[in-house]
């Protein structure tokens, strides 16, 4: 049975109306249009999908879109500020090569806001230990978590480790 939602997405409000079986993933790629969120195994175990939804990390794939009616979700769309500039996140990603193919890399930046967030210091151990739900074929992750490690550190220089990310 079709239901209305209202939810905002970045920031923007968004009505629309989804079966009760539509995930998260697919509202905001198929309804949407934010393709940045990857469907990569569609079974909750790569990370490809890791959006935020109240300010804390989800795999959309393992989330209703009922089950966000009312919430606030951030995608990888809404991370760079308005005149192009990369989130500290982003940046460091790109600084520290912590990409190669770049489709585990949305869920990946994702999860680690969220990780500096929670933890504004992060060890390496903590970084490989959170990052353990996202999974990436192609880097062999050293340089993700350097790239993890520099984003928590220009984030801390910001003063506030969401700041940068507050339009989530």
């Amino acid at each position: 049975m079709p239901t209305t939602i209202t939810l905002s997405v970045n920031g923007r409000p968004v009505t629309r109306t989804v079966e009760s079986r539509t995930l998260l993933v697919q509202l905001l790629r198929e309804h949407l249009g934010l393709t940045g969120t990857h469907v990569g195994c569609d079974t909750c175990q790569c990370g490809a999908c890791v959006v935020h939804l109240n300010g804390r990390s989800v795999k959309s794939c393992a989330v209703l879109a009922v089950q966000a009616d009312g919430a606030e979700v951030a995608t990888i769309e809404g991370l760079a500020a308005a005149d192009g500039t990369l989130h500290p996140m982003q940046e460091a990603f790109r600084k520290h090569h912590g990409l190669q193919c770049g489709f585990c890399t949305p869920g990946m930046v994702m999860s680690a806001i969220d990780l500096v967030r929670r933890h504004p210091t992060p060890t390496e151990r903590q970084v490989r230990t959170e990052l353990e739900g996202n999974l990436c074929r192609c880097t062999g992750y050293h340089n993700i978590v350097r790239a993890v490690l520099s984003g928590a550190e220009t984030m801390r220089g910001a003063g506030d480790p969401g700041a940068a990310a507050a339009a989530d």
